[in-house]
Formats: structure tokens, C-alpha cells, sequence
């Protein structure tokens, strides 16, 4: 299952986000916001990032304007590598090297084809096990 969190800002792009999900059979837990009101994206970063933790989501996306805030939020939590991406390249490099857990994207920086292929990337990638990435991961655990 994958977390899902976005403020009001990235409630668009997660809707196309949703109809991927939707269409490919990917199950997810949608943590909020639920429309176009202000809201802060802390909270719905927190809620996402909570999830992967607690295991009850393996994964999570989050999105709000730039995606910068969204990802701020989530990294706060030890265990949660929540990778910013706006490019399929690092949506990619991201799985394969670091192993994130979360994904951020920027609702008003990319367009819906452009996320969903980003997606499409991020949730079909790999961790590569080789051991220098291991190496770097367990370091940036040491908080």
C-alpha cells in the first residue's frame, strides 16, 4: 500500500496521481488534504511518513507547490528517505542508490504526463543492494 499526502497546492496533481494508482491496481491510503482549501503541508507529510514507518504503507508519495516543504516535512522522521523528484532519471537514481521510501513532486512545478511517468519510474525501480549505497544509507541513518 503507499501513503499518499498532499496540501492544497499539490491536490490536482495527486488527483492524476490517484487515477495512475487507480488504473495500474496500486493499492493506497490517502492521508489528505481532500480539496483546493489552504492547508499545511506538515501535516499531511507527517501522516504520510507515519505510515511508512509504522509499516501500515510501504511506500509514499507526497506533493504540494514545489514539493520542497512537503519533502522538508517528511525527512524529519529517522527512516524516511523521501527523495524530491521532477525528472524520470531521478526518480530512478533515487530507488537505486539511496532506496528511498517516499517520493515528493511539486504540483506546481511539473505538469500530469510528466509525475505520472515520474511515478510510473519511482514505484518500478529498484534498490540496487550494491554495497557502497548500503554504506551511504546506513550513514545517513545515524541521526
Amino acid at each position: 500500500m503507499i501513503a499518499l499526502g498532499c496540501d492544497f497546492a499539490g491536490f490536482e496533481l495527486m488527483q492524476h496521481v490517484k487515477k495512475y494508482l487507480d488504473d495500474t491496481g496500486l493499492e493506497y491510503k490517502d492521508f489528505g488534504t481532500y480539496d483546493e482549501s489552504p492547508a499545511d503541508y506538515p501535516i499531511f507529510g507527517k501522516k504520510a511518513a507515519e505510515a511508512v514507518l509504522s509499516g501500515e504503507c510501504a511506500k509514499g508519495i507526497v506533493i504540494c507547490g514545489t514539493g520542497i516543504g512537503i519533502s522538508i516535512a517528511a525527512n524529519r522522521y529517522a527512516g524516511i528517505r523521501c527523495a524530491l523528484c521532477h525528472d524520470v532519471f531521478s526518480a530512478k537514481a533515487t530507488r537505486q542508490h539511496n532506496d528511498s521510501n517516499m517520493l515528493a513532486m511539486g504540483g506546481r512545478v511539473i505538469g500530469r504526463g510528466l509525475a505520472v511517468e515520474i511515478v510510473d519510474a519511482w514505484l518500478n525501480e529498484d534498490f540496487s543492494h550494491e554495497e557502497r549505497h548500503k554504506r551511504r544509507i546506513d550513514l545517513l541513518e545515524l541521526r
